[in-house]
């Protein structure tokens, strides 16, 4: 029997895995698997050797206070896959460790098949990664298609599938009128998946809904969460007596939640293109600690956050970041797009050209899922 072993290193790239594996399991059902991965991959039926949580570290200064845990953790994390000895090892996003740990497994086991999805981001910052990359991984499976000189300059095998993210859903037979209020227009707010995240995060979003609530009364303000982290979203929303907030962490729910929602207000990351994808207007906000915000500044090279921004070469979704991630600012913001329903319309127009440039004329979930099932053979 062939087997996977499927590495991720935080929830974004536990979904995205997922995606791409429930099509193979389709395609190929005899594949034993096993991998680092969350909620997602579990729910395929597909066994962690360790939980998420233990490697989702955020910024440089968490990297560097837990440096021999995570050294410690990649090594026995490579040890396991060697110990599994899988056809394929399939590694997705999260390169400062999936990308350490297939390094490791290549030179010990040069036979594995080192496949990553998600290529780490030289056209932000450290290009020269491109000539380390080269050493160990077999192929690289793109987002974007302005990824691929970076790869083919290199003579590295590549391919451009495109984003799963971006793949139009069928609708599920969910009910979710009994999770809305009446009379309540629903804002999704995407707090994030770490720890460190939330807790930078959540008191700037608390005193944001505060500020809402004294200009609207129609709101209704859905946090979306992991299941792994919606107890310590809950435990902080506890004691603010806002009664038009909830918790939410089914994805399935998640989804049509989003689906409803006439607004977002979403940490930076991958999630900005979900909500670009069901066309509801958003901003983007990220806050660090000083030290990290700094050494970001000094090492990154483009202009913007937000991969649509980024693409576009214009900030069509507001990015608040550090100093102007603050709740009278993202107050001030998304007010001037529900009271403005122009400017909503040219952030939805804006960012549909924009996602139509992402897209390929197959399904991306197919694209990579195919691009497993060759080296499998």
């Amino acid at each position: 029997m062939k087997k996977i072993f499927i590495l991720t290193g935080e929830p974004s790239g536990d979904k995205l895995a997922s995606k791409v594996i429930s099509k193979l399991k389709l395609k190929e059902p005899n594949v034993e698997y096993l991998c680092v991965g969350g909620e997602n991959l579990k729910s395929l039926g597909i066994k962690s050797i360790f939980n998420l949580n233990e490697i989702t570290y955020l910024g440089f200064t968490k990297v560097l206070l837990n440096l021999f845990k995570i050294k410690r953790k990649i090594h026995e994390t490579a040890e396991k896959i060697i110990e599994f000895n899988p056809d394929i090892l399939f590694s997705v996003d999260s390169p400062d460790f999936t990308l350490r740990v297939a390094k490791i497994v290549k030179k010990e086991s040069p036979k594995i098949k080192i496949i990553h999805f998600i290529a780490p981001q030289v056209w932000v910052w450290r290009e020269k990664r491109v000539k380390k990359i080269k050493e160990f991984v077999d192929h690289i499976l793109l987002l974007f298609k302005f990824e691929k000189k970076y790869f083919e300059s290199e003579n590295i095998s590549c391919e451009f599938v495109g984003h799963p993210l971006l793949e139009n859903n069928t609708k599920s037979k969910i009910d979710i009128n009994q999770l809305i209020r009446k009379n309540k227009a629903i804002i999704s707010i995407f707090p994030g998946s770490r720890i460190s995240e939330i807790k930078y995060h959540m008191p700037v979003l608390i005193e944001f809904i505060r500020l809402m609530n004294k200009k609207y009364t129609d709101f209704l303000f859905i946090f979306h969460s992991t299941q792994d982290q919606k107890n310590l979203i809950d435990k902080l929303l506890s004691s603010t007596n806002l009664e038009n907030i909830e918790v939410i962490s089914d994805e399935k729910i998640k989804e049509h939640i989003l689906e409803k929602s006439i607004f977002a207000v979403a940490k930076s990351g991958t999630i900005s293109i979900e909500i670009c994808n069901k066309n509801i207007p958003s901003i983007i906000i990220y806050k660090m600690n000083f030290i990290n915000f700094i050494i970001i500044k000094i090492l990154v090279k483009i202009k913007f956050a937000n991969i649509i921004n980024i693409a576009a070469d214009k900030m069509i979704i507001p990015e608040l970041l550090q100093s102007k991630c603050n709740p009278q600012e993202i107050f001030k913001t998304v007010s001037s797009f529900i009271e403005n329903s122009e400017k909503i319309n040219k952030q939805i127009k804006e960012t549909e050209i924009i996602l139509d440039s992402f897209k390929t004329k197959s399904l991306p979930t197919d694209l990579a899922s195919d691009a497993l099932r060759k080296n499998l053979s």
